[in-house]
């Protein structure tokens, strides 16, 4: 089968750094489905683990969020036939979704919603796994018109998302962050009914301190910590999903805080024993996109599955001025 993939961690422009191969097809068995791929998207932690995660022995092949038809099933499958169109984000442990075909654990799969393309399929579950995740398995959000939810960062893939989940199944009130006018815009559409620059002071925007129930930071945390601690009410529900190089929680005592990591890998990682609620997940948001209640975030469309569109996608979101999601569709021949 046809795949890319790399054997030493370089930086993007490097000839190396995302090769075309060709490697044997998988063999199925237990839960898995064996998915032929047809479109995937490019997250950033496709770039993370391409410069910093080395490959154990011969080649890494990297890639989450797919759209697919399932081609066989294990002796164990239960939730899928063959001829399924099915989507999902992968499981950071084995082998991902930048191959001509791929195993997935049926747990952390569903049937992909029919009403838009595959490539504006491939765009959502990742971030629709992730955004979910937080707002109701760690902040554990309450179905509230008088509370209230500030999302940090709310323009990009996970907060778009994010943004659309509380507004379609909770009373809260969506307070979102944004700093160009396009993003401001955008949020807007998505149906937040307020948004601020969070590159300026965010309480004196809102005019209040200890206001907010629930605050989900999706960057730059360190720089956001102390305008999080003068937003958020006592005993407020705080939650991130980035990398802080450095993080206090002291400042989050005296108003006896809670802190939320979510990093939607962990059921698959550690095959928890709710592992399965990915699957659930995933069909209630094909569900949503059927009956159009959310909207994909694809933002461009970069031709078929091959290194040289991989590194242009790579190159794109490195350099931070990626727009939406970045998908890729088939393997030309």
């Amino acid at each position: 089968m046809r795949a890319i993939g790399y054997q030493v961690n370089l930086p993007i422009d490097a000839e190396e750094s995302l090769q075309d191969i060709t490697l044997d097809k998988p063999s199925v068995a237990g839960r898995d489905i064996l998915v032929k791929v047809q479109a995937v998207s490019v997250n950033p932690v496709d770039t993370k683990i391409r410069a910093n995660v080395a490959a154990k022995s011969g080649y890494k092949i990297i890639g989450w969020d797919a759209v697919g038809v399932v081609e066989e099933v294990g002796e164990k499958v239960e939730l899928f036939s063959v001829g399924d169109v099915v989507w999902y984000a992968g499981d950071l442990n084995r082998s991902g979704s930048n191959a001509e075909y791929q195993l997935v654990d049926e747990r952390i799969v569903s049937k992909a919603p029919t009403s838009v393309s595959i490539a504006q399929a491939a765009a959502l579950p990742l971030t629709s796994l992730t955004a979910w995740e937080m707002l109701f398995d760690r902040i554990q959000v309450e179905n509230s018109a008088n509370k209230s939810i500030l999302i940090i960062g709310a323009a990009g893939g996970v907060g778009s998302i994010m943004v659309q989940l509380a507004k379609k199944l909770t009373q809260l009130k969506v307070i979102a962050t944004a700093s160009r006018p396009e993003s401001v815009a955008w949020l807007q559409s998505l149906g937040a009914d307020q948004v601020i620059d969070h590159n300026q002071s965010m309480s004196e925007q809102l005019g209040m301190k200890d206001c907010i129930d629930y605050v989900v930071s999706l960057n730059n945390t360190e720089q956001h910590m102390p305008e999080v601690m003068t937003l958020i009410k006592p005993q407020g529900r705080f939650g991130l999903i980035d990398d802080p190089m450095s993080f206090d929680i002291r400042a989050l005592k005296a108003k006896s805080v809670s802190l939320h990591w979510e990093f939607m890998y962990t059921r698959s990682m550690f095959e928890t024993s709710d592992m399965l609620a990915q699957h659930h997940i995933l069909s209630k948001v094909a569900t949503m996109i059927d009956k159009q209640q959310i909207v994909t975030t694809l933002g461009e469309h970069f031709g078929s599955i091959n290194a040289t569109n991989l590194k242009r996608a790579h190159t794109l979101i490195e350099s931070q001025q990626a727009r939406g999601k970045i998908v890729l569709e088939g393997f030309a021949d």
